[in-house]
């Protein structure tokens, strides 16, 4: 009985284990790297979380009493641009 090689149905996984360890393989790989790049650009320019932030803080200074109606309002059409 051959337990090795190619032709054998030894402890190896075969075509289909291969296949499927492999395509693991890329999927691991371009998720890291997408999770490096959203680390790296994520945190500059205008991101989605700190624009929803920076509304919050607005309508926080409004309710404060910090700012009028009319000044919430133009900051309020500013940040949505």
């Amino acid at each position: 009985m051959m337990w090795g090689g190619y032709g054998g149905y030894g402890w190896g996984m075969g075509g289909f284990g291969y296949l499927f360890v492999h395509l693991l393989w890329w999927l691991l790989l371009i998720a890291g790297a997408a999770a490096l790049l959203r680390w790296m650009f994520g945190h500059g320019g205008r991101s989605r979380h700190g624009e929803d932030r920076a509304i919050e803080v607005l309508r926080e200074r409004y309710a404060r009493g910090e700012i009028d109606q009319a000044e919430y309002d133009e900051r309020l059409r500013h940040l949505k641009r």
